[in-house]
């Protein structure tokens, strides 16, 4: 691997919506953008997501997780030997494989991402960086969220000057402010970042129980119905959105929403879940170092129209999806794990304390190579 100047990094990303794996190489040196390459997408089968959902909040010892651990690595060795046979992909100097959340647990039992790069190195004959979040929260740091150094190197790569907002609305939803003008990730004051609250994980799980579909596709069942506004001032008041940033979240938090939805019809359910989604984002901005003219929405949720409606609405000011500035909203997480992966094979830091609350940046993630 080459010690100075680019890499062509795969990046992969199976997210807590579990709807499958991302896969997108990037040419990057870790602290610029030179180019995008090919995307692939690896759906999971309906077997594959019951097999990971009876694992979400279990640890490495449990038995559903070995099993989910193996529908992992499955899956994503399929989706970037596909990627890889493409013609137009070429070779990649390294992989960075983030694996799947199941349970998330800073300052108790840590955080478990199943897969195993090991193998995945040994299978494809490519170094992996993996394991990227467990330094972090080890060291006191949230473990979560970790794409906020590739938002800061997009919104250089771009041309954005002032500050500015990410929003990725994948199963939990999480914010990055931003200053471009500072010239690194690492300098004080060019981020902030944090989890916001609910996403598309539970309206996932309320579609599917309610209607055995997988999503609710641009917001059809939450338009036909309407938002319990008590259940919704229950969920503002949750102390989560008062606590000072950076602060993370496990897919599985505020089971009170959830219970609450699930007594309602399937289409009230919806709306209220949906309008959850944008109270935690407005409640996220009030942290904001400096106010943003526009917000930029990553993940499923940017192509849910009444959840961007209600966002924008909420926050009074633009809400618009990622491809705005040219860039991808399906491949942007996955290609921020091939960013990482360059930074920890170049030594460069992947959280700090304004990202995760770690005590001083650290550079996670482990290496492995193939024998």
């Amino acid at each position: 691997m080459r010690e100075t100047g680019p890499l062509r990094v795969l990046g992969t990303m199976s997210g807590t919506s579990l709807d499958g794996v991302d896969a997108a190489i990037l040419e990057t040196d870790g602290r610029e953008i030179f180019a995008f390459g090919p995307t692939a997408f690896r759906a999971f089968s309906e077997d594959e997501r019951d097999g990971l959902r009876a694992a979400l909040g279990l640890w490495p010892d449990a038995p559903e997780a070995a099993a989910a651990a193996r529908i992992v690595d499955a899956a994503h060795a399929d989706v970037i030997g596909a990627l890889l046979g493409d013609t137009e992909a070429g070779p990649v100097d390294l992989i960075g494989f983030h694996g799947q959340t199941l349970a998330h647990d800073p300052g108790g039992r840590g955080t478990h991402q199943a897969g195993d790069g090991a193998k995945l190195a040994e299978a494809l004959q490519i170094p992996v960086v993996w394991d990227f979040r467990s330094a972090d929260v080890e060291l006191g740091g949230q473990g979560a969220p970790f794409a906020p150094a590739y938002h800061h190197a997009l919104a250089r790569y771009v041309g954005l000057s002032e500050p500015a907002a990410f929003l990725n609305l994948g199963g939990v939803g999480n914010l990055t402010w931003l200053d471009p003008a500072r010239a690194a990730p690492e300098e004080t004051g060019a981020l902030l970042a944090f989890d916001t609250g609910p996403a598309n994980a539970p309206l996932n799980d309320h579609v599917r129980d309610w209607l055995g579909r997988p999503f609710d596709e641009d917001g059809a069942l939450a338009r036909e119905g309407a938002v319990d506004k008590a259940v919704l001032e229950r969920f503002a008041a949750h102390s989560y959105f008062h606590k000072v940033p950076p602060k993370s979240l496990d897919r599985n938090d505020f089971p009170e929403l959830v219970a609450a939805a699930e007594a309602m019809s399937a289409s009230d359910g919806a709306a209220t879940l949906t309008a959850a989604v944008a109270i935690s984002v407005l409640c996220g901005t009030e942290h904001f170092p400096a106010p943003v003219e526009r917000l930029f929405v990553t993940g499923g949720g940017r192509k849910n129209a009444v959840m961007m409606d209600m966002i924008e609405e909420a926050l009074g000011i633009a809400v618009l999806p990622v491809e705005e500035l040219g860039l991808d909203g399906d491949m942007l997480e996955a290609q921020a794990f091939g960013y990482l992966a360059a930074r920890v094979a170049r030594g460069l830091p992947t959280s700090f304390p304004s990202t995760t609350g770690v005590a001083a940046a650290v550079g996670g993630g482990e290496i492995s190579r193939p024998l």
